[in-house]
């Protein structure tokens, strides 16, 4: 198991716990920062992070800005590949195909997935990602390939 996951199922035990992981882990990656992101979910093959809706997100026509929601997209898939990638092996973003599908006018989820065998067909791991409204409207909907290689 992956330090930051242990750290996350540490924290997310106690009081508050999500919202000091979400702390923490914006301060590891300070341009997360930027999106005031919440940890949803991190877990092998799994990860999910909220971007509420504030001004700072917004674009000119005031909805959250694309960019803004592929940071949070990406934020998403750093939780899965901490959480799934084994101990011996690292992994590097290596590229994203996202398409735009709808304004993003209130908050969103991004969630990142993959499975076992997207895994086992390295070192070029697709992780499928998208971010949804609350109404369940899919605005951002794409690929982030990993570039999966052992650790020297």
């Amino acid at each position: 198991m992956s330090s930051t996951l242990a750290l996350y199922k540490k924290v997310t035990a106690l009081p508050q716990g999500k919202r000091l992981f979400s702390i923490a882990f914006s301060q590891k990656a300070p341009y997360f920062a930027s999106i005031h992101l919440q940890v949803q979910e991190m877990q092998p093959h799994l990860g999910q992070v909220k971007i509420p809706k504030r001004r700072s997100v917004q674009n000119h026509i005031g909805t959250i800005h694309a960019i803004a929601a592929c940071n949070g997209l990406e934020a998403a898939m750093g939780l899965l590949a901490e959480a799934t990638c084994p101990d011996d092996m690292r992994w590097l973003p290596k590229g994203m195909d996202v398409s735009y599908l709808a304004k993003s006018a209130g908050p969103l989820t991004c969630t990142a997935t993959s499975t076992e065998a997207d895994w086992a067909a390295g070192p070029d791991v697709p992780i499928t990602v998208q971010a949804v409204l609350p109404d369940g409207t899919v605005t951002v909907a794409g690929t982030i390939h990993l570039w999966v290689t052992p650790k020297r």
